[in-house]
């Protein structure tokens, strides 16, 4: 059996899922095959995976599903991954040529039990990090203090242990697309670490039609899922007052879009959700008049941000 999954969550993105494909025929290490999931792809998807698949070079898995979102879709991955470890590449991403090598090597040396896998770092097209890298004398954290205590910035690619993603689906709500994908990775950081590899294992993208770009709309058509991922990181056990009173804004902001007349008695929080009462309407105020004109069309959701 391979020691890596690489999963795709991909739709209508055939125009540039070749330099994925093409990336991962130039690896330096075969131990990994390659998990598309096409979320209801209309382009023709389908039939250039097939393709792909009938040349033999990489080892392919095809799973097509109706349009669920990027989360409903990695729900889809996690549960037909077989092998060790896993890895999310975006369909207009690709991975340097050692990356495979790089993870399988990294874990085999270091890994263990103790961690829930490692990150390492995402750059631009043209070489520039995304972010900053880790800090050198920091072999180890949780996800979430890499970024609220140790000061980093910007995506990284997560290397997960199968076992344990396969832990807490996210929940699909209907008529939405949208839940934070970080809500996987902070409940992990419960109870584990990440390892830290200060080496890129991938080149990214963001194009104009990834959701990155179009945020307000996604607060605008999918309320519930953002009020979920909030109130989940509202009962988190670490993050400080400052980082939860900006969840509970949020989260007023998305009971109001979603009509939740039971806000208040299902968030854990309570005294410091009613604290941001206020701002979370002027927030609510915001995006509905930023969105007030776009927000109507409810097309299938494209690729999102991890947090």
């Amino acid at each position: 059996m391979k020691t890596l999954t690489v999963f795709t969550p991909t739709y209508n993105r055939a125009y540039c899922l070749g330099q994925l494909y093409e990336s991962l025929k130039r690896q330096t290490c075969a131990d990994f095959e390659w998990l598309v999931i096409d979320d209801g792809s209309s382009d023709g998807t389908e039939a250039l995976v097939a393709g792909w698949m009938a040349e033999g070079t990489v080892p392919i898995r095809y799973i097509r599903q109706p349009n669920q979102g990027m989360h409903g879709a990695h729900n889809t991955a996690y549960g037909n991954i077989e092998t060790e470890l896993n890895v999310c590449i975006d369909s207009d991403d690709y991975m340097p040529d050692d990356a495979v090598e790089q993870i399988v090597s990294f874990w085999a040396e270091h890994g263990s039990e103790r961690f829930c896998g490692f990150a390492g770092l995402d750059a631009h097209t043209d070489g520039r990090l995304v972010g900053s890298p880790f800090p050198e004398q920091l072999r180890s954290s949780t996800l979430f203090d890499l970024y609220y205590k140790h000061g980093v910035t910007g995506d990284k690619k997560l290397v997960y242990r199968t076992e344990l993603t396969k832990r807490h689906p996210y929940p699909l709500f209907e008529g939405e697309k949208y839940v934070g994908l970080a809500y996987k990775y902070y409940l992990l950081d419960r109870e584990y670490e990440l390892l830290l590899l200060n080496e890129v294992l991938c080149h990214v993208e963001y194009l104009a039609d990834g959701s990155s770009r179009n945020m307000l709309h996604q607060y605008r058509r999918n309320p519930k899922g953002f009020a979920f991922y909030r109130k989940a990181l509202l009962a988190l056990p670490f993050g400080s007052r400052a980082f939860k009173y900006r969840q509970a804004i949020h989260y007023v902001s998305s009971s109001l879009l979603s009509r939740n007349g039971r806000w208040l008695s299902e968030v854990p929080a309570k005294l410091l959700t009613l604290a941001a009462v206020i701002p979370g309407v002027l927030l609510y105020a915001y995006i509905t008049a930023k969105t007030r004109k776009t927000h109507a069309p409810k097309g299938p959701a494209h690729d999102y941000p991890v947090a």
